[in-house]
């Protein structure tokens, strides 16, 4: 970034940032209400019961995988907001953890209400939208954005 420009941020960066804060706000969200089993909120994606003992079952490493996947988001949608460099890791540790959870569960048949065709292309837009995130906060930190 060029001296004269030197610490303004585009508002292209507060877009994507604001976006990404959104939509990873929802996952936290998701988590959360599903860890708390709540069975209003689960009833959106089918039988409260079938979705809990699907995800129950999951392995502990999985379970791990889902929750290091939604929180390193989180944290990383956060970390652009006070633009610090280390977005970009916990977007990576974010990509790590879907990836541990998303590949067990492209092995294990899920209830019939999630084995769908959304079912099975949403957590790969979840990957493709963290990817970018950590894209863009590599491209960021290298233009001086983040600190």
């Amino acid at each position: 970034m060029d001296p004269i420009n030197a610490g303004k941020v585009p508002t292209s960066y507060w877009v994507v940032t604001g976006l990404g804060l959104l939509w990873n706000s929802f996952g936290a969200y998701d988590y959360v209400m599903t860890r708390m089993r709540n069975a209003d909120y689960l009833k959106s994606a089918g039988d409260p019961q079938a979705i809990l003992a699907w995800i129950d079952s999951f392995p502990i490493w999985a379970q791990i995988g889902w929750g290091l996947g939604v929180w390193g988001s989180f944290l990383g949608s956060v970390l652009m907001v006070l633009r610090s460099r280390h977005a970009a890791t916990a977007f990576a540790a974010s990509l790590l953890g879907a990836t541990v959870s998303f590949g067990y569960q492209f092995t294990h048949t899920p209830p019939a209400a999630l084995d769908t065709t959304a079912g099975k292309v949403i957590p790969l837009v979840i990957m493709a939208v963290v990817a970018v995130l950590w894209r863009y906060c590599r491209k960021s930190a290298q233009q001086g954005l983040l600190r």
